[in-house]
């Protein structure tokens, strides 16, 4: 057995891994087709804010990055859907908002820079049992919702005054989607950090699309993306001692100029061909 899997703190971190780089571009999907994805950036500027609401009063900071990221993405969810404010500045009205809480707490809190500054770039070493436990329930809701909800979520996704019309409530399945993207971005922060989890949502699925081969099939291919991009980022970060969600980044991002260059070519290669 290599000796990357004989340590128990590695195990974990490629499980954990695993599950988030799945279901980070599984939902990713969505907000990307939505023209969202500066979504998660704003839901994991408010994830910090509440790690540093926990920090600040030694009361499990994980679990209020979660509530109050629901919160946001509930906030959000009214403003889009209201129409007073446009999507983009409804997302930076949360960002914002989100980064000032967080640089105050900052200052007010002396004693955990250290704490957050894991979670702002990630410490995916520190991922145990609670945390595997947490990521395979969320693993199980996003499954659960993608299948009971594929059909509205299409629509939504591609067509929402059509959807409505068609009787689709609109509304709360945008509600679903941005919940589950809060509870996944909190959980992500321990794996790539929250300065770099909006990347690894982003990056897999704009490599799948390059594929164009079906909506179903670009789901599966970028999930498939986000977990090779986690295996040889945690990887090349083992071997190498740097940072694990910098190398899952990169390597996400590596992912996609390569598709996309052999796209290219491919496309050069096969248009003289036809004539």
């Amino acid at each position: 057995m290599p000796e990357i899997f004989q340590l128990s703190f590695m195990v974990r971190a490629f499980i954990g891994g695993g599950i988030v780089g799945a279901i980070a571009p599984l939902l990713g999907t969505f907000l990307v087709l939505r023209r969202l994805s500066m979504f998660v950036d704003s839901l994991a500027h408010v994830a910090l804010a509440g790690v540093a609401v926990g920090l600040l009063f030694n009361r499990f900071p994980i679990m209020v990055a979660v509530g109050v990221s629901i919160a946001a993405a509930v906030v959000l969810e009214r403003l889009r859907a209201s129409n007073r404010m446009a999507s983009d500045s409804a997302l930076a009205l949360i960002l914002y908002t989100g980064l000032a809480v967080m640089v105050v707490l900052v200052s007010l809190g002396n004693g955990f820079n250290v704490d957050l500054f894991g979670f702002l770039f990630g410490n995916i070493v520190t991922v145990g049992g609670p945390d595997l436990w947490a990521m395979g329930g969320l693993a199980a809701a996003v499954l659960v919702l993608v299948w009971l909800l594929y059909g509205e979520l299409v629509q939504s996704t591609f067509d929402p005054d059509l959807a409505r019309v068609s009787g689709v409530p609109v509304w709360r399945v945008n509600l679903a989607l941005a919940i589950l993207t809060g509870v996944t971005v909190t959980l992500s922060m321990r794996v790539v950090g929250a300065l770099l989890v909006g990347a690894l949502t982003v990056f897999p699925v704009l490599a799948s699309l390059q594929l164009g081969r079906g909506f179903r099939m670009t789901l599966l291919v970028s999930a498939a993306l986000g977990i090779v991009s986690v295996f040889v980022g945690l990887t090349i970060s083992y071997y190498r001692d740097i940072a694990a969600g910098g190398a899952i980044v990169l390597t996400a991002l590596g992912l996609l100029v390569a598709i996309s260059v052999l796209r290219g070519m491919i496309t050069r290669l096969v248009r003289p061909a036809s004539r």
